[in-house]
């Protein structure tokens, strides 16, 4: 039987070499500052370490170099770059538990027939794939780039007053009916399957419909999308082919379309909680859209716009939900 590795030694293995320094020797060998040195590695999301604890590896002095030169040279100004080490210490943080939850299937043995390797089944298969991971890593993570900043030019072509952060979008929520209920039915391991059935089926169907999705919240998927038309259709594809794909209760979906506020890989402001309301005000398997996004698709010859009873919505006023459905379908009256 394989003794579990020691926390260094899975370090060691995974960061290419042991701590070396302390936060004092790194902070002098990097070049920065020792209150930049501190708020950085709060901004990644590590553990805070003592000054006199060896808890550094030449890694560290390196990305803290390379940061504090971005800085000297005007790159970055401070506050800069704490956002941008936040943003990947969050991401960065759910991506490796994700790969570590996928990984540890995939390393799994009984324990009488595991392999002694000296590190564990686990460390040994992840340090076999890093090569290949960081190279698809830096490939996506160039595509993702090259493809936000195309939707930020084309934002700013179509309209003069957009400042940078603050521009229209098509804001969808998609969620599954009675999920409360399903999760007392079911156990752990086939809740889990459910809800990563119903995220990666509604990731393919947003991602091949030309929007983003911008997260995913166990029972919930906030997607955006550049038009009104492209909203649309992937809404009706949501409500109909994630439960043509996997066995789960209704998606009902609310779409809106206005201003956003994007901040950070997430969207906010009125657009986006008029989208949530809706989804709410929706019975399952339907889709509701605001009065913005019906004048848009009104004139649209394959689909159906019908308004629905208005409802309250305390903090928006008064709000006129649309029915969307394709038009061959046949209305409902109960909407």
């Amino acid at each position: 039987m394989s003794s579990r590795p020691d926390p260094s030694e899975i370090e060691a293995v995974l960061l290419g070499g042991e701590a070396r320094y302390t936060r004092e020797e790194a902070v002098r060998l990097a070049g920065a500052s020792n209150d930049f040195t501190k708020r950085v590695w709060r901004a990644l999301g590590f553990a805070a370490r003592g000054e006199d604890a060896v808890a550094f590896t030449d890694g560290d002095v390196e990305a803290l170099r390379v940061t504090s030169e971005l800085m000297k040279n005007g790159v970055l100004d401070e506050d800069a770059a704490i956002r941008m080490a936040r943003a990947m210490g969050q991401t960065m943080a759910r991506l490796a538990e994700w790969q570590t939850s996928i990984l540890s299937t995939l390393s799994y043995e009984p324990q009488d027939r595991a392999a002694d390797d000296g590190h564990g089944p686990l460390v040994g298969l992840a340090q076999e794939l890093m090569p290949d991971i960081e190279n698809l890593l830096l490939y996506i993570w160039r595509r993702q780039l090259a493809a936000s900043i195309a939707r930020r030019i084309a934002f700013a072509r179509s309209s003069d007053d957009a400042a940078p952060t603050y521009f229209p979008l098509a804001v969808g929520f998609a969620d599954l009916v009675s999920f409360t209920t399903l999760s007392r039915e079911l156990d752990e391991v086939e809740l889990a399957e459910v809800v990563e059935g119903f995220e990666s089926t509604a990731t393919d169907i947003v991602a091949s419909g030309g929007g983003r999705v911008v997260k995913t919240l166990g029972d919930e998927v906030l997607y955006v999308a550049n038009t009104a038309l492209q909203a649309a259709e992937i809404a009706l594809q949501l409500a109909d082919g994630v439960k043509t794909h996997i066995e789960v209760p209704d998606v009902r979906v609310g779409l809106a379309y206005g201003p956003v506020l994007a901040l950070l890989g997430d969207v906010f402001g009125t657009t986006v909680n008029r989208s949530a309301r809706l989804t709410s005000f929706a019975r399952p398997g339907t889709i509701l859209i605001d009065e913005a996004l019906a004048d848009q698709l009104r004139d649209e010859p394959a689909l159906q716009v019908v308004a629905v009873r208005a409802r309250h919505a305390h903090g928006l006023g008064q709000l006129q939900p649309y029915a969307l459905r394709r038009s061959y379908e046949p209305a409902d009256p109960s909407v």
